[in-house]
């Protein structure tokens, strides 16, 4: 009884705030992020190139890094990168190699890094940290973040996606399942489905969804089962191949089928299994099965030790793979 209150809940506070704003948030921009002086933030400060600004939100000042590239007067696709639990935005920056930054600049996006309260996420889960406890409102703060920066530049609102490892990945699934009239597709990366979440998640229209997990993550478990971060438990989450299956169906897509294999040059223990299948609506969930890879961004800065998160996968270039399945779907 407890958990189908629960869902009643979540479902109407969803659909409310949807309703109120989403109609209207390219015509009537929100609170307009002011430049912040970065105190307190200032790891790997050589390594950020995008700017810091800060807005309030539900009575509290939320902060992030924006990368707005030059002589672009048009509107522009929108990518929110969410780090995962510990970390923040300018983390998050350097942990991709600024590669998304690289991207806005050849090919037109802006790419916002946002600092989730206490170095987290309100993903769903509710035995992770304060937030969820504390309820933490992330899911409306990023899903009114980009008529908010539309305040700074002109926002393609149809463009709008979200990515983001682990804690950041688990966010990127909640947002795909509760503010799917917002994000036009999603990609989370090193994060399965939560068991809490799965039950619940019910998008309102068929989100476009890449997934990429390694096979041999120490943290977020491929088959599924407790995420454990050293001798922390962070929930419990479905499989990959169980996640898959279960977007296969609220997407309404065909059979997944197997794509060429891709070995990393030169071998570092890692490969990749792609699947994809059309969905509806013109939607897609495409599986990068990143073979013997760990709890981490292929191609990205491998942030903790090798016994921690295992290998970072050498044969993938997460933001390029990422962007390209990005460009193929906007919202209609």
């Amino acid at each position: 009884m407890r958990t189908s209150s629960r869902t009643a809940a979540r479902a109407v506070a969803g659909a409310a705030l949807l309703a109120v704003w989403l109609p209207c948030w390219p015509q009537a921009p929100g609170a307009a992020p002011k430049p912040d002086d970065c105190v307190g933030r200032q790891r790997r400060e050589t390594s950020h190139e995008a700017g810091c600004y800060s807005l309030n939100y539900d009575g509290a000042k939320r902060t992030l890094r924006l990368y707005i590239p030059k002589g672009r007067d048009a509107p522009l696709p929108l990518v929110v990168v969410l780090h995962g639990g510990g970390g923040d935005g300018g983390g998050m920056e350097w942990l991709t190699r600024r590669g998304f930054n690289r991207i806005a600049d050849r090919d037109g996006a802006i790419i916002v890094y946002p600092d989730g309260i206490e170095h987290g996420w309100n993903d769903g889960r509710s035995s992770i940290r304060s937030q969820a406890a504390a309820k933490v409102d992330d899911l409306g703060f990023l899903a009114s973040l980009p008529r908010s920066l539309a305040t700074l530049h002109p926002i393609d609102a149809a463009r709008v996606y979200v990515t983001g490892i682990s804690n950041g990945g688990e966010m990127s699934y909640r947002l795909a399942c509760d503010a799917a009239a917002v994000f036009a597709a999603a990609a989370p990366v090193a994060a399965n489905l939560s068991q809490e979440l799965a039950p619940v998640c019910h998008p309102s229209r068929p989100v476009p969804l890449l997934i990429m997990n390694g096979t041999e993550d120490p943290i977020m478990p491929w088959k599924g089962g407790v995420v454990r971060v050293l001798w922390m438990a962070r929930g419990s989450v479905l499989s990959t191949e169980d996640t898959v299956a279960r977007w296969l169906t609220l997407d309404h897509c065909g059979a997944l089928d197997p794509q060429p294999l891709i070995e990393a040059v030169p071998a570092d223990g890692t490969s990749v299994a792609p699947r994809s299948a059309r969905c509806g609506e013109d939607g897609e969930l495409l599986l990068e099965e990143i073979r013997g890879g760990g709890h981490s961004w292929p191609r990205g800065e491998p942030y903790l030790g090798r016994a921690i998160i295992g290998r970072v996968s050498q044969a993938l270039d997460a933001n390029e793979t990422i962007w390209a399945f990005f460009r193929r779907h906007s919202r209609q």
